[in-house]
């Protein structure tokens, strides 16, 4: 799956310019890169919540799922809640259980603290398959073992249904255990790209190493 390039402004202010970019199927591409690098942009672009100055859509017609980065819950329990995105009680159940929130099923969504909300909002959005997964900061309001169960089962959903899977994340470790790929984006720019083992511990770019040197890589 490739993108075509684009560019995104915002009060005359050219905020992304990035060209084509390749997004593997049945891999995880990791885009990281400082705040204010247009990691949440891109995310919304590619997920065709915003749209580029180009005025079309960056990618030919997928089936697209997007979890944005900040939780939502309707008015109503935990299960019914991650139902809305597909009606299979047993595969809400299984992921409930893989993320630890089965006990929670009947609660009220409403009442579920930040770590909790976001573990629902992932189970929702894997109750079904995509060709393009979408996770924009998934795992940053969760705990070191929720963090960790939800990475082994974004890694399986990608593995096993073979989609093309987009990680934004803040998290250098994060991009290192789970990624496939990353793409490092500064200031609206791409900096470099490539398979995640090799550009983390041997980056190519000053931008780049400069950032992951802050970051204690």
């Amino acid at each position: 799956m490739k993108t075509r390039a684009f560019h995104k402004t915002y009060n005359n202010r050219v905020v992304l310019s990035l060209p084509e970019l390749e997004l593997p199927e049945g891999k995880i591409t990791a885009v990281i890169g400082p705040n204010g690098s247009g990691k949440s942009t891109f995310a919304k672009i590619l997920a065709g919540i915003e749209r580029a100055d180009e005025k079309k859509p960056i990618l030919d017609d997928a089936d697209i799922g997007y979890l944005p980065q900040k939780s939502f819950a309707f008015r109503m329990s935990t299960e019914k809640n991650i139902m809305q995105n597909g009606g299979d009680p047993a595969r809400a159940g299984e992921l409930m259980k893989v993320l630890g929130i089965d006990m929670l099923a009947r609660q009220s969504a409403k009442k579920l603290s930040g770590g909790e909300m976001a573990r629902m909002a992932l189970c929702r959005i894997l109750m079904r398959p995509y060709e393009l997964l979408i996770l924009d900061e998934p795992t940053t309001a969760m705990d070191m073992e929720s963090t960790l169960a939800a990475e082994r089962l974004i890694r399986k959903t990608c593995t096993e249904q073979g989609c093309a899977l987009v990680l934004i994340t803040h998290s250098i470790s994060q991009a290192r255990r789970v990624s496939d790929r990353v793409i490092v984006l500064h200031q609206g720019k791409l900096v470099e790209q490539g398979q995640s083992a090799q550009l983390l511990s041997d980056p190519q770019q000053e931008q780049t190493r400069r950032f992951l040197e802050f970051y204690g890589v």
